[in-house]
């Protein structure tokens, strides 16, 4: 009788993830005179079982499968997966808030709410919360990953609403496995090597050591390499029209002028405002275009005068990368049913980003030899008379690209026990994990002292155009750039945990299953200055506050299943979570910032077969999850500046409308925590059905909701900039030296939404045809997503959403992911074509991010009316491997077989790349590569 529904739970479980394989080395058991039946733990169970039938949602993804996507990391394996929305992609780290790091999100609910596990245990986070730096896992290493596409929270505790993902590494490795790879994309390349090896052999020798070893290389691509990337300045058609949508910033090269002046009214008189100061305007122009009739070729018209620099044109639109990771693991039997285990890991990511040359404010006195030659000849007599003060915006050209490398090292050593007591199974264990990333300012960042030194010499020219400048100014003002360690952060985990599962009574349908366990973690992180960030060596740039949060965490959870009927079963679970208060060391008397909070979570599932072929799956549970430590706890940062310019948003007589641009202008950005957000909780339920034939025929489809209260996010620029009245509060000023005032900013604070629903289908269909000359497999997969909103900050009754649309989060919800998988084997040939495909969706409208013209700069259009479609996005993949014996296979591909080009979009959110998106769709193109493996 076991062994049938063993037989019959692994036909289901292969056919379609309804459960998975053992999540560590599994434990057997035998009775005297029975044979030794394998005991398994599940991902989404605390309880190892005999068999594998369960209710859990769950993609399995092997070694093989891993190999036939094509993709050679865990951040490109991740976003393959259609059930994957809202994670953080390596473009963004391109002047958005990437910071070198790339996650994992399921149900496009954002990274911090899908936890991420290797070998079943938790991860030093790359922040202050639980979202994990997906560059830390080795590829090379990964046995299989089991995504559980279903909240856990009541098992694993905060982090875990959207799902796991759990990524198994190799173990009991008894050879040597070596392989290297190399692509090459148009304009650039990448390469890849590791080996893997072990010995020992755990039932014979009663040890095993298994070690891995990867590096990985990927080469920088310029925005001017692709012709859909290379300016701001894009040409496009809408409604019959020829237009220009111009995407850029006041800070040109050659510089703008900026004159301060007091006004008069018609009879002469000088205004004043309400506390009897002078009211003053702004007469705005670029010289080299009174001069000239027109703006430089880098440049575009910015209103009647000004000019605006096209900034995309300098950009590297995905960073360069080097990353390495070691990873060693060793366990040994100490008796019959007694293991002790450790593994460790170790990886070192760096990611090199650059952005445009720095956009500097430059104060000019009147008598200056600048201001005599460029500025005052242009002043209308109105301006000159009443003249308080002149400034340039200048774009640092000759500094080079602001460039940074982001340098990540991660280590993590995990120690335990585990085996079988009385037919018990346990486990306990102790984890520790640091992160470290460093922020390294290589070039591009001016030296406050020695770069004002050398513009108020009268050395360099700012308003002549880049190409007049001699090469003595270039190398002067190139040798006044900063290069140094800016800033560090520093996080750490420590855990304790164990757990015990066994079968607790027998009843006529089976055994019913009790699994108990605890965890105490603590996490900390810390950020800290370079000595050029503390010293504010940097033009105009304030010294960043350090801190050292800390925080302590504690639960326990039980679980039990009940087989209710020999084809019906009951799975229950119940956990308790208290999450302590954050301290700040470095704050007055080690600070504490918020109070603890408590909660007890729970979930119940079914999972029901009438027939062998068939099995009805549901749950039902809810979740409980405290904000991030950032999030609660931070002082208020500087964040640079907004991705995008913006009109002055304040009404006549606002308080702040003063600090406002004249021009259409980018605005500082500061961050800050808020203490007292409200815990975030969930309540949330799946039902569906997997089918399984015996020809390797399959289909599954399950359906989802998840329900948040006081869901946390940050308002985005566009949120604030465009609902002034609702969001008053989060407008604040800077001081600015260039222009001698205080000028407008904004605060992103964390705050807590309300509500949130997100509601859809995750469907596959699975296909095996035996033809006379090979085998063709075929799987098609994806998420259709039915709901997606959020109650606003500050309303009732005010829902947004970016379901299939440019949301106000500057993002996009897609309605459809679908990924099409074919494999065709014949003899040693094994062939693979991958569809990835993402549905169409309406853009931003175009006045959001650009400012648009007629094709002919004649006159500016209206961009609000202005909202174009961008269309579904696909890409084809295609691989063709050889098995030369049993050891050696030589692989052959193609990357975006059709050289698909990223739709076209007017969308500009994500960092600083302009007409097109680079969250979404591949900016590399064709890519041909080549790979060989080699096992002995």
């Amino acid at each position: 009788m076991l062994n049938s529904k063993v037989s019959k739970a692994v036909r289901l479980a292969i056919a379609f993830g309804a459960a998975s394989t053992a999540a560590f080395s599994a434990n057997t058991f035998a009775a005297e005179g029975e044979e030794k039946v394998e005991r398994i733990e599940v991902t989404g169970s605390a309880i190892k079982r005999t068999d594998l039938e369960g209710a859990l949602p769950l993609d399995v993804i092997d070694a093989s499968a891993i190999a036939k996507s094509g993709v050679t990391s865990v951040p490109d394996l991740i976003a393959n997966l259609p059930a994957m929305q809202g994670f953080t992609a390596a473009g963004e780290s391109v002047g958005g808030g990437g910071g070198g790091v790339q996650t994992a999100s399921l149900r496009n609910l954002g990274s911090e709410y899908t936890l991420v596990l290797l070998n079943g245990r938790r991860m030093v986070s790359s922040d202050s919360g639980g979202t994990i730096d997906l560059n830390s896992i080795p590829l090379a290493a990964i046995k299989r990953v089991e995504i559980l596409k279903d909240g856990a929270s009541a098992l694993y505790g905060s982090d875990a609403i959207a799902g796991v993902v759990n990524f198994i590494l190799k173990d009991d490795v008894q050879s040597t496995t070596i392989s290297a790879r190399y692509d090459k994309p148009k304009d650039t390349s990448s390469s890849n090597f590791s080996i893997t090896t072990g010995f020992g052999d755990l039932s014979v020798d009663g040890f095993n050591i298994t070690a891995a070893y990867s590096r990985d290389e990927q080469d920088n691509l310029r925005s001017v390499d692709r012709d859909f990337a290379k300016t701001g300045f894009i040409s496009f058609e809408h409604s019959g029209q020829d237009l220009l949508a111009v995407a850029g910033s006041s800070s040109a090269i050659p510089g703008n002028a900026y004159v301060s002046y007091n006004t008069r009214d018609e009879d002469g008189n000088l205004l004043f405002d309400e506390e009897g100061n002078n009211k003053r305007a702004t007469y705005s122009f670029n010289p080299y275009k009174m001069a000239n009739g027109s703006c430089h070729a880098t440049s575009a018209p910015s209103g009647a005068r000004a000019c605006q620099f096209d900034y995309t044109s300098t950009l590297e639109i995905q960073p360069e990368s080097e990353r390495d990771n070691i990873f060693v693991q060793g366990v040994a039997t100490v008796n019959d049913t007694t293991e002790v285990y450790a593994n460790a890991s170790w990886s070192r990511f760096e990611m090199i980003t650059r952005i445009a040359p720095y956009p500097t404010g430059i104060p000019l006195s009147a008598d200056s030899a600048l201001a005599e030659k460029y500025v005052m000849p242009f002043l209308p007599d109105n301006v000159k008379e009443d003249m308080v003060s002149i400034s340039a915006r200048w774009r640092v050209l000759p500094g080079g690209n602001r460039t940074d490398e982001w340098s990540t090292t991660t280590n993590q050593i995990t120690a335990g026990i585990r085996g079988e007591i009385s037919e018990w199974s346990y486990d306990l264990a102790v984890t520790r994990g640091d992160s470290e990333r460093e922020q390294n300012r290589l070039t591009g960042y001016p030296k406050q002292d020695e770069f004002l030194a050398l513009l108020n010499s009268g050395a360099i020219d700012i308003f002549a155009a880049p190409e007049d400048l001699t090469d003595e100014e270039n190398a002067a003002v190139a040798a006044s750039m900063f290069n140094g360690l800016w800033e560090k952060t520093e996080t750490s985990i420590t855990t304790i945990e164990g757990k015990l599962s066994g079968a607790i009574a027998d009843l006529d349908a089976g055994s019913v299953y009790l699994g108990v366990g605890f965890d105490y973690r603590t996490s900390e992180y810390a950020r800290s200055n370079g000595e050029g960030n503390n010293n504010q060596v940097v033009l105009y740039e304030s010294v960043s506050p350090e801190y050292d949060l800390e925080r302590d965490n504690y639960g326990a959870f039980a679980e039990v299943i009940v087989p209710v009927m020999e084809n019906l079963e009951l799975t229950g679970s119940i956990r308790y979570d208290n999450i302590g208060e954050i301290t700040d060391s470095l704050r007055e008397g080690n600070k504490v910032v918020n109070d603890s909070e408590n909660d007890t979570t729970y979930k119940l599932s079914l999972s029901y077969r009438p027939t062998d072929e068939l099995l009805l799956r549901a749950s039902m549970g809810t979740g409980f999850k405290m904000a991030t430590m950032r999030q609660i706890a931070e002082p208020r940062v500087e964040f640079g500046v907004t991705s995008s310019p913006y009109d002055c948003p304040l009404a006549s007589g606002h308080p702040l409308k003063s600090a406002c641009h004249s021009d259409k202008l980018q605005y500082d950005v500061y961050r800050e925590g808020n203490a007292n957000l409200k815990p975030e909780t969930s309540e949330q339920y799946t039902f569906g059905f997997v089918w399984a034939g015996d020809t390797g025929t399959s289909v599954s489809v399950d359906y989802w909701n998840i329900d948040m209260e006081n869901e946390v996010q940050r308002l985005t620029q566009n949120q604030i900039f465009f609902n002034p009245e609702t969001y008053n509060h989060l407008f604040t000023t800077k001081y600015d030296p260039s222009l001698e005032k205080d000028v407008l900013a904004i605060v992103q604070a964390a705050d807590n939404v309300g509500k949130s629903t997100t509601t859809g289908i995750d469907w596959s269909i699975n296909l095996t045809n035996e033809l006379s000359f090979g085998t063709l497999k075929t799987g098609i997969m994806g998420t259709y997503l039915i709901e997606s909103e959020s109650l606003r900050v500050g309303e009732d009754n005010v829902w947004d959403s970016s379901l299939g649309k440019v949301g106000t989060d500057e993002a996009v919800a897609f309605r459809n992911i679908i990924n099409i998988n074919n494999s065709f084997t014949h003899g040693d040939f094994t062939h693979d074509l991958n569809i990835k495909a993402r549905s169409g969706y309406t853009d931003a409208a175009a006045d959001v991010n650009f400012t648009v013209y007629r094709s002919d700069l004649s006159e500016t259009v209206d961009g609000s009316l202005i909202q174009k479609h961008v269309p579904v996005y696909f890409t084809v993949d295609y691989r063709l491997s050889y098995a030369y014996g049993d050891n050696a296979n030589v692989t052959f591909g193609i990357k975006n077989l059709l050289d698909r080009e990223p739709p076209f979009t007017l969308n500009a959110a994500a960092g600083h790349q302009v007409g097109y998106d680079p969250r979404y769709a591949d900016p590399y193109g064709r890519t041909f590569y080549i790979q060989a493996d080699y096992t002995f």
